[in-house]
């Protein structure tokens, strides 16, 4: 199993929000974040005085899939929320050890179907 978090810009999340339901993946969490990375931010004046805003939205996307669906759902979201340009995002895949539902106490695989 493997957990995959992508961070995109939320604009493109409803490209790829109709795509996710083709792809093999059983839940996903969806979280609004801000942060920033090499597309820093912007400057704006508030009342005559520069501010510096260097936290961007983004969202989160965080799911648990079988290791041999990672690749797949990897080329997905790149194809739907590539813009070429800086702040398109990131994506994270690590393994996970176990997962259990709490309402059955499956394990593993089954835990997450």
């Amino acid at each position: 199993m493997k957990k995959i978090e992508a961070i995109i810009r939320p604009e493109k999340f409803e490209d790829l929000k109709d795509v996710l339901q083709t792809l093999p993946i059983n839940g996903l969490s969806i979280s609004q974040i801000s942060g920033f990375g090499k597309q820093k931010g912007w400057k704006e004046f508030v009342r005559g005085v520069e501010v510096d805003l260097n936290f961007l939205p983004k969202m989160k996307l965080e799911m648990v899939v079988a290791d041999e669906a990672v690749e797949e759902i990897i080329a997905m979201i790149r194809n739907k929320t590539a813009t070429g340009e800086v702040g398109d995002g990131k994506i994270f895949v690590s393994a996970i050890e176990d997962a259990i539902r709490i309402r059955t106490g499956e394990r593993g695989m089954d835990a997450i179907k």
